[in-house]
């Protein structure tokens, strides 16, 4: 292929800068298997920098995307630079692009492979001719100054909710698909950097809300929740016009943003999305590759999902050219894949500088190849969903409520170690039909929920389901003002006794038998010798109005210092800090105690068992799978058309808690399935390890021995 060859057209009208399209949308339909959205597995992105052309080998690209079996690609073509020769007046094509066309070249190349192609664009920076020519375009501080690129001082940062991205980039996505008809393209950084305060969203703000705009990003304050409201609308506004432009080219294409602030609305919208969740940086978990999967999963269904993951370090420094350990990338990518996310690694400028990661994707890319047919999921199999809330985070402001996050990643934490497959589940999304798959419903600390939202969850009971949840879940609405009581106490059993009490420094739980039986709850299994464990570190006064079993109560504060003094003032109370509730048809577990957030900040084990335990209990039925062996290991479980799958996700690390992976460490784990009743297996296989299993089959109970699992093991079960 001549990569001189580059595409000619005719240019885009593009006098005034002012494209009308009707605002009509008809996408948002689960996508059919014929579609191309189904058909990608494995992505590559390729994202250039300004001096590629010309200096970049976009054949040796071409070689490796087919090396390593990748069936879509995203590639460079405009916005803040454009990679092949535009038409569209201030669209700042690449000082080295001469007559090339890279974007065009790539695109034809990725074609004859038949791979799937979308165009990347970035409209959120521009060049100091657009600011002279179009200063309203650019985006504008609280204090009126025109708003600088932070990073790059030649540049300027522009407004992502008017002229700019409404008018010229519409132009630019036109003059893209008119010429080269992709399979859709995807914007990065296309919704903005804060509030901007340029005269277009002072004016159109104040329209929609007579207000001023917020001076700070305070979720509490209601002007900033009416800005948050109208942004999201504009953005909306703006995804449906650059969609709508897109399917008039080619109505197969789609436009694809990178991130949206409503994870329902994107599941409305969307045919296929992706995840910008590319590595970890600080003290990010390497589940939570798969946590931010399962959030948009619980909002999209089961629409095609990739998942972006760097082969470059993303701290805080911005390194893009660097590269991260064999182990770190492999693990990342092991959790998306067991989590139902498609691979999609993206590279940073075609030069390139360190090649020590090419053969670590291309393992990956070929294992996942090997076992496609095992990676096309249909459905989950989890039987445990973790509610997660978007309406409640940040809303929130007494002392006790700081880092209301780690309440989340608390339970997550302990679910992970409890070795137990699990689903996250949208606190918007709780009607009977996304709720159906779920026998057990965990809430942690979900303290704002609508009245609506409460009788979801009664009804959710109601039909025989179980619930779990902890601290001030459900005691304020959904705007987060608090109520009088608990939305849910009648389902737990007690009342708010008006205080939360906290920090409570040096107080324990008592683990108590029940005195009728002489005989510990199956919550303290493994706790029996303790007699007392760490309490939390804030807890809830509640009444309770039923009568409920003690197997833990509070031990009150007493003094840690002096050393002489460290011993309690009150020996035991009958005050509960777990409250269990039993009906011939569902069990509720109430824990008054952070004790997520606690878990999260502290890692107690003591508080993992409890909760484990207590998952378990309120499940109430036979689990899916138990995992027993060493180390940390993430479960998850999949229906494919003709097949189950087990993935086992060997998380078990010195750096597991602050990456990078040096190195993988291997263990072996005994797996017991409990296989639906009807299913019959045709094969059984280890389809990462590519050994031959040692199982036996005892009627419905699957029993595998794995070998060394190094990052990842899939068991495939045909049926």
């Amino acid at each position: 292929m001549d990569r001189r060859n580059f595409i000619k057209t005719t240019s885009v009208a593009a006098g005034a800068f002012h494209f009308s399209a009707p605002l009509l949308f008809t996408g948002g339909e689960p996508a059919s298997q014929e579609s191309w959205f189904n058909k990608p597995m494995r992505w590559a992105q390729l994202t250039l920098v300004e001096n590629d052309p010309g200096r970049f080998d976009p054949d040796f690209w071409l070689s490796y995307f087919k090396k390593i079996h990748a069936d879509g690609a995203t590639l460079s073509a405009g916005g803040v630079v454009a990679y092949y020769p535009t038409d569209v007046p201030m669209h700042h094509r690449s000082k080295w692009l001469g007559d090339y066309d890279s974007f065009g070249y790539l695109l034809k190349g990725c074609r004859q492979m038949g791979m799937s192609v979308i165009a990347r664009t970035d409209p959120h920076a521009t060049w100091q001719n657009v600011f002279e020519s179009h200063p309203d375009w650019i985006a504008v501080t609280s204090n009126g100054e025109k708003r600088r690129h932070w990073a790059n001082p030649e540049l300027w940062v522009t407004c992502a909710l008017g002229p700019y991205n409404f008018d010229f980039m519409t132009l630019v996505h036109n003059e893209i698909m008119e010429r080269y008809q992709p399979d859709g393209i995807f914007s990065n950084r296309w919704a903005g950097h804060g509030i901007c305060y340029c005269e277009h969203c002072v004016k159109n703000f104040r329209e929609y809300s007579g207000m001023s705009l917020p001076q700070s990003s305070n979720v509490s304050d209601p002007v900033y929740r009416k800005y948050s409201e109208w942004s999201t609308n504009r953005l909306k506004e703006l995804w449906i016009l650059w969609d709508n432009i897109i399917r008039k080219q080619r109505s197969e294409s789609r436009f694809i943003p990178n991130g949206f602030p409503d994870k329902v609305i994107t599941g409305q919208l969307s045919d296929i999305v992706f995840t910008d969740h590319q590595a970890r940086s600080g003290v990010t978990m390497p589940w939570s590759n798969g946590k931010v999967a399962k959030e948009l999963r619980a909002s999209i269904g089961m629409k095609p999902l990739g998942g972006i993951f760097s082969v470059g370090v993303e701290e805080q420094y911005r390194w893009k050219d660097s590269v991260q350990s064999e182990a770190e990338i492999r693990v990342w990518v092991a959790e998306g894949t067991a989590n139902g996310m498609r691979p999609w690694f993206t590279k940073f400028s075609g030069v390139l500088y360190d090649k020590r990661w090419l053969d670590t994707v291309d393992k990956i890319y070929q294992g996942h190849f090997k076992n496609e047919k095992y990676l096309r999921n249909t459905e989950p199999m989890a039987r445990v969903g973790m509610v997660f809330s978007e309406q409640s985070r940040g809303s929130l402001n007494e002392k006790w409520q700081k880092k209301s996050e780690d309440h989340s990643s608390g339970m997550y934490h302990a679910l992970i170690e409890a070795r137990i497959p699990f689903e996250m589940v949208n606190d918007r999304l709780l009607d009977p039909e996304h709720l159906k798959p779920f026998r057990l419903l965990i809430l942690p600390n979900i303290a704002s929920l609508s009245d609506e939202q409460c009788n979801q969850l009664r009804k959710f009971v109601k039909q025989g389901g179980n619930i779990l949840s902890t601290f001030e879940t459900s005691l304020y609405d959904q705007e987060g003002k608090r109520r009088s009581d608990f939305g849910l106490a009648d389902l737990f059993g007690l009342s708010y006794d008006n205080a939360v009490e906290g920090p409570m420094q040096n107080s324990y739980i008592r683990i108590k038998k029940d005195p009728s039986t002489n005989t510990y709850h199956p919550v303290l299994n493994g706790l029996e010798e303790a007699y007392r464990i760490i309490n939390t570190t804030h807890r809830v006064k509640v009444r309770p109005v039923s009568n409920f079993p003690s197997p833990v109560t509070l031990i009150p504060s007493y003094p840690d210092l002096p050393m002489e003094h460290v011993y309690p003032l009150i020996e035991d109370t009958d005050i509960r800090e777990l409250y269990l509730h039993e009906t011939s048809n569902s069990r509720i577990a109430y824990f008054p105690g952070d004790i997520d957030r606690t878990f999260w900040q502290i890692m107690s084990p003591d508080h993992g068992k409890l909760l484990s335990n207590t998952i378990r209990w309120a499940l109430n039925e036979e689990p899916l799978a138990e995992v027993k062996g060493p180390g940390v290991i993430d479960v998850t479980m999949w229906k494919q058309e003709n097949s189950i799958t087990l993935h086992l996700v060997n998380l078990t690390n010195p750096m597991l808690m602050k990456g990078p992976f040096r190195e993988l460490i291997p263990v072996k784990e005994k797996v017991i399935i409990n296989l639906p009743e009807g299913i019959k297996t045709k094969g059984i296989y280890l389809l990462v390890s590519g050994l031959k299993p040692d199982y036996e089959l005892k009627g419905s109970r699957l029993i595998i021995s794995t070998p060394d699992i190094y990052d990842h093991e899939i068991i495939g079960i045909d049926l």
